[in-house]
């Protein structure tokens, strides 16, 4: 039974990227994906996906492979936290080399 089935009302937050601005210069660590380690690049499937399901700010795009948009990741480390497979690794920016991210160079 859900909450439509017993006349309960509830609040949702649907967030959505860049609500703060552009948050990605706060960042002093950048998330790098691995493909070779991804399940989702692996089953060439939406499978998994946890890094985008608990993405606070909403900045990584539900994909095969997902996708970080930097101009929104505060570097807050989660999704490589979640990740099951470790396919996703920190990165202090300094290290980065200030190179863009793939989905960033698509732009």
């Amino acid at each position: 039974m859900g909450t439509k089935d017993c006349g309960h009302q509830i609040s949702m937050s649907t967030p959505s990227p860049g609500e703060a601005g552009e948050t990605g210069d706060w960042r002093t660590e950048r998330p790098v994906l691995s493909s070779v380690h991804c399940l989702a690049v692996k089953q060439d499937d939406l499978s998994c996906q946890l890094c985008w399901v608990y993405c606070p700010d909403v900045c990584l795009s539900q994909g095969v492979p997902p996708l970080v948009d930097l101009r929104y990741c505060k570097g807050c480390g989660i999704c490589a936290e979640v990740c099951p497979v470790d396919a996703i690794r920190m990165v202090p920016e300094d290290e980065a080399g200030g190179a863009p991210a793939p989905e960033e160079a698509r732009r």
